[in-house]
C-alpha cells in the first residue's frame, strides 16, 4: 500500500502538537474535567508523549509532546514518536511549525506507517493525519513512497532480490514512468566492454547486468550510479557468518538510487535522469576470480585484485566510466562501500566526497533543512599512492589499515575525467534498532538532501 494522507474529513480529531513551554498553557485553556484529566495523565509535552482526551462520542481531541529544544537535537522525526502511540482515528494536526519543519514532521508521520510485509502480515499504524497546510503534500507522498522503495528492496532477502529480481524492479518503475531501460547481461557485459562488472558477477547462477535507465528530455542532465551487490559472500576472499549477516543490503546503494529516482520522476523534476545500477552476487565457485588477479578496467586501468570483498569498487568503476563518457552536469555515486565509513560517522550520517566546495555546500544546507543527515570526507589526494600497487595501475584493497573510506572514494575518482562535478556517498543503508519513522531495517540515507539540493545544484 502507498504511503499517502487522508482526505479531509469533518469528523476529525484535533491533534495538537505541544512543547513542553506550551503545554502548560494549553492545559489552562481547557475545562477543568480536561484539566484534571491531563494532569492525572502526567502530560508535560515532553517528546513523544500522547495524551487522548475522551468525549461524550469518542475521542474529543489529542495531543503530543514537542519535547524542547535539547530533546529535540537527539533526533529527526518528532511528531511520528507519538503518532504511532495514537489510537485509530483520522487526525487534523494544530501547531506552530514553519513550513520546512512541517514538512520533516509530516514525511516522518507517513514513514512512521512504513510496514515491510511480504513475509509476514504486519499491524498497521491505526492513526491516519489529514494533508497538512501549507506544504506540498503531493511532494511529501512522492518522498515518503520512494523512501518506501527503497526499504523495500533491502529488506528483501538474496532469494527473493538477485540481480534478476532488482532489474525486475527497475523495469516496473520505468514502465510506471514511462522511461527507457536497457539491460546489458552476461556474455555481453563482455563484448561491451565491462570486464569488471562480469569478472565479479560471474561465479553466481544469476548472471551479472549493468541496468541503464532514462528518463526525461530536456534540462541539466544527472545520473545517479547505484552499487547492487545483492548478496556478498565476500567471494573466495570469504567472509565470516557474523559479518555476512546482513549482506542482502550490499545492494543499498542500488536501492538508494532508485528511491531518488522514484521522487525524481514522481515530481516531475524539469531534468534528464539517468539511473546506472552494476548489478551482481559476489559468490564462490570454480570461476569466481581470486586475490592477485589483474583485471583491466573500461576505461583501460588496469586494477590488482588484493581482495575480493572490495568488489563493489570494482563494478562501480565500470560504471562510473561509462556515466562519465556521456559527460552529464552532475554524477552520483552511492553504495555500501566500506566498514571504515560506518567506523568513521557510524550508521545515522551518510557520508560523502566531492570536490566541489558549492555543490558540498548546497548538500549540507539542504540536509540540514530535511533532517536527513551527511558530511563532507575529504578526497584527500596525497593518498593517492595508497592506492597504487607496483604491477597495476590501481589495488582494490590497498593494506595498512588506514583511511579506507578515502581510499576507496579516490579510486573511484580515477574513473571520472570529463565530468567537472562527482559526487560518492558511503552509506549504510540499514537502520540498526527501532527509532520515530525509522523501524529496524533497510534504511534510505541522503537521498531526501539531494533531492532538496538538486535545484541549486542544476539551476532549475
Amino acid at each position: 500500500m502507498p504511503l499517502s494522507f487522508a482526505d479531509s474529513t469533518k469528523n476529525s480529531i484535533s491533534l495538537y502538537l505541544l512543547d513542553e513551554d506550551a503545554a502548560a498553557d494549553w492545559i489552562k485553556n481547557q475545562t477543568e474535567d480536561m484539566q484534571n484529566w491531563a494532569n492525572t495523565n502526567g502530560f508535560t509535552g515532553s517528546l513523544g508523549q500522547t495524551l487522548i482526551c475522551p468525549g461524550s462520542h469518542g475521542i474529543s481531541m489529542a495531543a503530543i509532546g514537542y519535547g524542547n529544544a535539547i530533546s529535540r537535537k537527539r533526533g529527526r522525526f518528532h511528531l511520528a514518536a507519538g503518532a504511532v502511540s495514537l489510537p485509530k482515528g483520522i487526525y487534523s494536526l494544530n501547531h506552530t511549525l514553519d513550513p520546512e519543519r512541517l514538512t520533516v514532521e509530516s514525511i516522518g508521520w507517513l514513514l512512521a506507517s512504513y510496514r515491510f510485509d511480504r513475509y509476514k502480515k504486519q499491524k498497521p499504524m491505526p492513526a491516519k493525519l489529514i494533508r497538512p497546510i501549507g506544504v506540498d503534500s503531493e511532494l511529501i507522498e512522492a518522498i515518503a513512497n520512494g523512501e518506501a522503495l527503497t526499504r523495500n528492496l533491502i529488506n528483501t532477502p538474496a532469494s527473493d532480490m538477485s540481480p534478476t529480481d532488482l532489474e525486475a524492479a527497475t523495469r516496473d518503475m520505468a514502465k510506471n514512468y514511462d522511461a527507457s531501460i536497457n539491460v546489458i547481461t552476461g556474455g555481453a557485459l563482455l563484448e561491451q566492454n565491462f570486464p569488471m562488472i562480469h569478472t565479479v558477477g560471474r561465479a553466481s547462477d544469476s548472471a551479472p547486468r549493468l541496468i541503464d535507465l532514462k528518463w526525461g528530455k530536456t534540462g541539466p542532465k544527472l545520473t545517479l550510479i547505484g552499487k547492487g551487490v545483492c548478496f556478498d559472500t565476500g567471494g573466495l576472499n570469504l567472509k565470516p557468518g557474523t559479518s555476512m549477516g546482513l549482506m542482502k543490503k550490499d545492494m543499498g546503494g542500488a536501492a538508494a538510487v532508485l528511491g531518488l529516482a522514484y521522487m525524481i520522476m514522481a515530481t516531475d523534476m524539469p531534468i534528464q535522469l539517468r539511473v546506472l545500477i552494476p548489478a551482481v552476487e559476489n559468490s564462490v565457485s570454480n570461476n569466481a576470480f581470486r586475490p592477485q588477479d589483474i583485471l583491466t578496467s573500461r576505461k583501460g586501468l588496469t586494477v590488482e585484485v588484493n581482495n575480493t570483498d572490495a568488489e563493489g569498487r570494482l563494478i562501480l568503476a565500470d560504471t562510473i566510466t561509462l556515466a562519465d563518457e556521456d559527460d552529464p552536469d552532475l554524477i552520483i555515486s552511492m553504495a555500501t562501500l566500506t566498514g571504515a565509513a560506518r567506523v568513521a560517522v557510524g550508521p545515522d550520517i551518510a557520508p560523502y566526497f566531492t570536490d566541489d566546495a558549492d555543490l558540498s555546500e548546497a548538500l549540507y544546507q539542504a540536509s540540514q533543512s530535511c533532517a536527513d543527515p551527511v558530511w563532507r570526507l575529504p578526497f584527500h589526494t596525497p593518498y593517492e599512492t595508497m592506492i597504487e600497487p607496483n604491477i597495476a595501475d590501481l589495488d582494490n584493497a590497498p593494506k595498512g589499515g588506514f583511511a579506507g573510506t578515502i581510499t576507496a572514494a579516490l579510486f573511484l575518482r580515477r574513473f571520472v575525467t570529463n565530468t567537472q562535478r562527482y559526487m560518492h556517498f558511503d552509506i549504510y543503508g540499514w537502520q540498526p534498532s527501532d527509532a520515530p519513522a525509522r523501524k529496524k531495517g533497510g534504511v534510505g540515507q541522503g537521498t531526501r538532501a539531494i533531492l532538496a539540493a538538486l535545484p541549486k545544484v542544476l539551476k532549475l
